[in-house]
């Protein structure tokens, strides 16, 4: 797994944090528009069946490419790994 340059984030402070500095707690929401997504060697050139992943990041998330302004689902490592196991060896449709 690469390091990931959290700086180019646009982060915010929580709304939990104080004016004094404490409990200052602050979260990115664009960790996954910064993050480089693959395509699928399962999608085709006429934009059918076209799934992006991001693989370097401790969970997987995966969007469907001709809507990337929905939310993603986001899997952990392990259970990305069991489907696309089971989608390399055919094993989904038995």
């Amino acid at each position: 797994m690469r390091a990931i340059d959290l700086s180019k984030l646009t982060w915010r402070k929580s709304s939990y944090s104080n004016a004094t500095g404490g409990d200052c707690l602050e979260v990115a929401d664009d960790l996954l528009r910064a993050a480089a997504w693959h395509k699928s060697s399962y999608s085709n050139a006429t934009g059918g069946e076209c799934l992006e992943f991001v693989g370097d990041l401790p969970v997987v998330p995966v969007r469907d490419s001709k809507d990337v302004g929905r939310a993603p689902l986001v899997f952990g490592v392990g259970a990305w790994s069991v489907f696309a196991g089971a989608v390399k060896r055919g094993d989904l449709f038995e």
